[in-house]
């Protein structure tokens, strides 16, 4: 075990900070934040590669982006495209029972993800993420 866990995020500073410093200092987890890592020249999927050594991974889907099916004329709120592909790669890296997705009420849910843990930031949110992390360790 490494004791890392990477923060897949969006645009949300404040959510994306909130979160890895949280795992930090109450869950005793390394949080790997992409941007906050060495570029040492490599292209951004090498990086993204380089940090994925890590035993869970944290989503957050978070309302930067819209978006909606031709069919639909509603615009959805959505999480980034790179959260959604970064979501699935942990997926089928580390199974679904290590991803945990913390979202923002109104983002829509793809349901290929159905089977992962969802927990809402709107809700008791940072006692269940340091209870389902805790548990990949017990």
């Amino acid at each position: 075990m490494t004791n890392k866990g990477f923060v897949i995020h969006g645009h949300n500073e404040s959510v994306k900070l909130e979160v890895a410093r949280f795992i930090e200092k109450y869950v005793k987890k390394e949080a790997i934040i992409l941007h906050e890592q060495p570029n040492k020249g490599k292209t951004v999927i090498e990086k993204f590669e380089s940090n994925s050594e890590v035993d869970f991974a944290v989503a957050l889907w978070t309302a930067d982006d819209q978006g909606k099916a031709t069919k639909d004329e509603k615009l959805l709120n959505r999480a980034r495209q790179n959260v959604i592909f970064e979501t699935g790669y942990f997926i089928g890296k580390l199974g679904r029972e290590r991803v945990i997705i913390l979202y923002e009420d109104g983002v829509e849910k793809p349901s290929d993800y159905n089977g992962v843990v969802y927990i809402s930031l709107s809700g008791n949110w940072k006692h269940e993420l340091q209870t389902e992390i805790e548990s990949i360790y017990n």
